[in-house]
C-alpha cells in the first residue's frame, strides 16, 4: 500500500490542500496519506473522490474537514474545530476528540463519528438524498440546537465519557428545531420541555434498535470499546425524537385550502 507523510508544521491551508491534490494526481497508487503537526488548516479532504484513501490527521484540524468528500476515509487522532463533514457526499470520518459547532453541517450521505462531544447546531440541515442517508454518532454530549431543521438521515448520541461510564442527565435544550425528516436517537430520557418547534418524542421500537446497532457497534469497533459497553448501549433506555410533521411550518407559508 502507497503511503505518504506530509508535514503540516506552519503550512498555510492553502498550500496543504494543493500538496494533497498534487500527491493524488500524480501517483494514484496512494492509499494513506499521514498529515503531522495539523493546527487549524481548514478544508482538509476538501471534495475528494477517492473511496480507497484514508487520511490520518495528528493535530486538529480547522473548518470544514471533509467538505464535499464522496468516498475517502478521514481518522482525525484529536479534536476537530467547526463542521467537519459539511456537505459530505459520501465516505467516513473518525475523530478521537471532540469536533465544534454545526458538526455534520448538510451531510446528505456518509458517517461522521465523533467519539467525545459536539457544538452548538450540530446536525443542521442534514438530508438524505435517494439511497444515501447521513449517520452522526456522538459519544458524548451535543449543545443546544442539534439536528436543526434537519430534514433526513440519522443522529444517535450515546451520553458517555471517555471511559465509557454513562455522564447522567441528557444535556441540551432546543433539540430538533424544525425537524421535517430523519431522527435523533438519544440514550437515556429526554424530557419535552428540552425539545424545539417541530420535534416529537416517538416510540422507540425494536425496528430503530435494529436501524441504530449497526452504527453502535461499529462506533464501539472505531474507538475500541469493550463488548460490555457495547452491550450496555445497546440494551440501554432510548429516546426517539421526529418530526411532528413533514411539513411543520407549512401554514405559514400556504393558505389552508382545507
Amino acid at each position: 500500500m502507497e503511503e505518504v507523510v506530509i508535514d503540516a508544521k506552519d503550512m498555510h491551508y492553502r498550500e496543504l490542500n494543493e500538496k494533497i491534490h498534487e500527491i493524488l494526481n500524480k501517483n494514484p497508487d496512494v492509499k494513506k496519506i499521514i498529515l503531522k503537526n495539523v493546527l487549524g488548516q481548514r478544508f482538509i479532504g476538501n471534495g475528494l473522490q477517492k473511496k480507497d484513501l484514508t487520511i490520518e490527521i495528528y493535530g486538529i484540524p480547522g473548518g470544514d474537514l471533509g467538505m464535499f468528500m464522496s468516498g475517502p476515509t478521514i481518522i482525525v487522532h484529536g479534536n476537530a474545530e467547526f463542521a467537519p463533514g459539511n456537505t459530505m457526499d459520501d465516505g467516513t470520518i473518525v475523530i478521537y476528540g471532540s469536533s465544534g459547532d454545526v458538526t455534520a453541517h448538510s451531510m446528505r450521505g456518509g458517517k461522521v463519528f465523533v467519539r467525545g462531544d459536539v457544538g452548538y447546531r450540530s446536525g443542521i440541515h442534514m438530508k438524505a438524498y435517494k439511497d444515501k442517508v447521513p449517520v452522526l454518532v456522538i459519544g458524548g454530549r451535543a449543545k443546544d440546537f442539534l439536528g436543526e431543521y434537519m430534514a433526513g438521515g440519522i443522529i444517535i448520541v450515546l451520553n458517555i465519557d471517555e471511559k465509557g461510564n454513562d455522564l447522567g442527565e441528557v444535556k441540551g435544550r432546543m433539540i430538533g428545531t424544525g425537524i421535517h425528516g430523519g431522527a435523533i436517537y438519544i440514550r437515556g430520557n429526554v424530557d419535552k420541555d428540552q425539545l424545539g418547534v417541530a420535534a416529537d418524542i416517538k416510540e422507540f421500537t425494536k425496528e430503530d434498535l435494529e436501524k441504530i446497532k449497526p452504527y453502535i457497534e461499529e462506533f464501539c469497533k472505531w474507538f475500541n470499546l469493550s463488548d460490555e459497553i457495547k452491550n450496555k448501549l445497546l440494551n440501554s433506555k432510548w429516546t426517539k425524537i421526529a418530526p411532528i410533521s413533514k411539513r411543520p411550518f407549512g401554514k405559514l407559508y400556504t393558505p389552508d385550502l382545507m
